[in-house]
């Protein structure tokens, strides 16, 4: 079995658009810690049933959750593989936005790089006013 590691643009857009509500992200959370059913997860909210059901088919088409039938009830649980996946982008961002800001830093601290303005000032003047 072939393990993607690396976020499709879709799947991107799907993962930060589930995780953009407060409710989805509190699901997945709950999920995370054990699998529940749908009505379960529905009672905790102030929101009816349904609501609660299109908000774990958002998580759902995003592959952060999992979702299976036990009798009658829907089952879900987090997917820790989809959530490791996403964390290492957020990684990556990371990772070049440091990068970046390191680069600023090193730029804004060498002193061969500074505008010359302080050259300027501490340079003599005649105080004549002709030139």
């Amino acid at each position: 079995m072939v393990v993607q590691n690396e976020l499709s643009d879709d799947e991107t857009d799907r993962v930060f658009h589930a995780l953009a509500a407060s409710t989805r992200r509190d699901i997945l959370r709950r999920t995370l810690a054990e699998e529940q059913s749908i009505s379960s997860l529905a009672a905790v909210y102030d929101m009816s049933f349904a609501a609660v059901q299109k908000h774990v088919a958002v998580l759902e088409a995003a592959h952060l959750i999992v979702k299976r039938a036990a009798g009658r009830e829907r089952l879900v649980r987090a997917d820790p593989d989809m959530i490791a996946r996403a964390r290492a982008l957020l990684v990556r961002y990371e990772d070049l936005w440091r990068a970046r800001i390191g680069r600023l830093d090193a730029l804004l601290a060498d002193p061969s790089t500074s505008s010359g303005t302080e050259r300027e000032s501490s340079s003599p003047s005649t105080g004549s006013g002709t030139d």
